[in-house]
């Protein structure tokens, strides 16, 4: 801190004397207003100064003009002493202060500015020298150089481990999966990197090309008029602000008719299933033909990704499991339940279930949480297996025919639809009926569906009339009344499916050809533009199914053919 004691300076004061004859000029001059008039070739000296004491001297000539004088050494000890004078008394004042600070205020001041007790310019111009240093060895602006001051030195690692650097090689001939990317016998050892590179190529070629959420958006960065053109699209554009509602609309479903999903493994065989699979971006076709097949959905050319052959098996139903892990497929005329597992490769039959007296097993349900296996048997038998073990945990029994069930979205009831017109409401845990109701007009059920959100049932019948329901209302009330009867269809409906967002219900019956509704909720009313009937390239659907995020829509048909219709409205698969 600096002392307010005042400084002492030294003035060196002068009183010149004007003279005389230079004074009577300036009279007359001013008398009459005139300018003085000076000689041809000369010019006033105007530091002209007379003697201490002495008569006036003469100006001299511009050529013989003499320097300033110098102060005299008495001024400069003069000033000596005065400066030495306020640096005694600024220490003395500093350390006055110094004496107040607690001890961890002086140390931490050591630590950030040096022992600089002597000399408080000295610190001013360490701290203002080392920042012109560093600005002056590098050409950045102000701004930049204020954020390197700010920004943290990198600290060295302490360790460096050295089978980090050495590059790890990767086995393909051993790995039937990797086995199957080498291009030559030669790489049968690939790095870490270039099995990176494969995998990308392969995923590429699968996709058709690189999709459009993997691309990078590169903006130019040449001058600030290229930068302020590549703005966001946001600000490039004037209109309505406002988004739309993402709920879907009623009336017109915005679709496109994409590739078969089994375009590269054609067949005449009636699909018996269609599915997607829960986690990623493939849909699974089975038939008639003994085999099940992977596809991967571009929309484009789909490519096969693998195809399991079963002999003497044609296929009543397949099905992925929760976790997308194993396909379980029955046939048309055997008691075997074949499990495939995806990620060993290995192909799983399950001859007998002890416990389990059923002749053929064709019609199953899995549940939402992967924990259990329904199997519909006959005699009004229901089977619960534990999923993890394919062993029996307990039946439930029904009066007359078990049309079909499902389990509710989470996993805790099972709904069944008999073949009397009745549905019947179980408990997975006790086993037991918590309800029982007469589907409205229903002579005989034929399927049944509940949505995701827990929210509808959907029962079909003979008659080709789908009665929504309230979930809450089947578990509580007698005789239930239907938020809507679609009539749309006038055979019996075999198919129903509630789309993930529980925005569509899709309904068909393999009885008719184009027999199939897709059904707006909670409106209850159907698309008006699908089926196209002009086209009639549909013919009898038997299976259904909508992708994890309802993008696509996939339905198979008697002549082997998976078709695929791209939603608009979703933009995820």
């Amino acid at each position: 801190m600096r002392s307010e004691v005042p400084r002492e300076r030294l003035r060196f004061s002068s009183n010149p004397r004007m003279p005389p004859e230079r004074r009577k000029r300036m009279k007359l001059d001013r008398r009459t207003g005139a300018k003085p008039k000076r000689k041809p070739g000369t010019r006033p000296d105007w530091k002209a100064r007379a003697g201490p004491g002495g008569p006036p001297q003469k100006a001299a000539r511009s050529s013989q003009r003499k320097p300033p004088a110098r102060p005299s050494a008495a001024a400069a000890a003069i000033a000596v002493a005065a400066a030495e004078e306020e640096r005694r008394l600024r220490q003395r004042n500093r350390l006055t202060l110094e004496e107040d600070k607690p001890a961890v205020e002086r140390c931490l001041e050591e630590l950030v500015f040096g022992e600089v007790e002597d000399d408080e310019d000295e610190l001013l111009r360490r701290l203002r020298g080392r920042r012109v240093q560093r600005h002056e060895d590098s050409g950045d602006s102000e701004v930049e150089n204020e954020a390197k001051d700010n920004f943290p030195p990198q600290k060295k690692p302490v360790w460096v481990d050295e089978e980090d650097e050495d590059e790890e090689m990767v086995d393909m001939v051993n790995n039937r999966f990797r086995k199957d990317m080498m291009k030559n016998a030669s790489e049968s050892q690939l790095s870490k990197d270039n099995l990176k590179k494969r995998l990308k190529e392969e995923f590429q070629h699968a996709m058709g090309g690189v999709p459009a959420w993997a691309e990078t958006n590169k903006r130019k960065s040449s001058s600030d008029d290229e930068s302020e053109e590549d703005e966001d699209d946001l600000l490039q554009r004037t209109g309505n602000f406002i988004s739309t509602s993402t709920s879907l609309p009623r009336g017109i479903l915005k679709m496109k008719n994409c590739q078969h999903a089994n375009a590269e493994r054609p067949t005449a065989a009636r699909i018996s299933s269609v599915q997607f699979h829960p986690g990623a971006q493939i849909v699974m076709v089975a038939g008639l033909d003994n085999a099940v097949s992977l596809f991967q959905v571009d929309g484009k050319t789909n490519p096969k990704i693998q195809s399991i052959y079963l002999e003497r098996f044609p296929i009543f139903k397949a099905c992925f499991s929760a976790n997308g892990e194993e396909v379980l497929a029955t046939s048309t005329h055997s008691k075997v339940l074949y499990v495939y597992d995806m990620l060993a490769g290995k192909l799983i039959p399950v001859h007998q279930v002890r416990g389990l007296k059923e002749k053929i097993v064709r019609s199953f349900e899995v549940s939402p949480d992967g924990s259990f296996l329904l199997i519909n048997g006959i005699a009004g038998y229901l089977h619960l297996l534990s999923m993890k073990t394919k062993e029996l945990i307990g039946s439930m029994k029904i009066n007359g025919r078990v049309a079909a069930s499902t389990f509710s979205s989470d996993s805790k009831k099972v709904y069944t639809s008999s073949g009397d017109g009745e549905v019947y409401v179980w408990d997975v845990n006790s086993r037991k009926c918590l309800n029982r109701f007469v589907d409205e007009g229903s002579l005989y059920g034929l399927s049944i569906a509940t949505s995701r959100n827990g929210q509808y049932v959907a029962c079909g019948s003979n008659c080709g009339v789908v009665n929504i329901y309230n979930q809450d209302s089947c578990l509580q009330e007698t005789n239930p009344k239907p938020i809507k009867a679609v009539m749309n269809l006038v055979t019996g409906v075999t198919s129903l499916t509630f789309n993930p967002t529980t925005e569509i219900l899709a309904i068909a019956s393999e009885k008719m050809k184009e027999a199939v509704r897709l059904v707006h909720l909670p409106s209850c009313t159907v698309f008006s533009n699908f089926p196209v009937i002009k086209k009639k390239n549909i013919s009898h659907v038997h299976t259904m199914d909508f992708s994890p995020r309802s993008g696509y829509f996939a339905l198979g048909n008697e002549k082997g053919k998976a078709l695929m219709y791209r939603l608009h409205h979703y933009s995820d698969f």
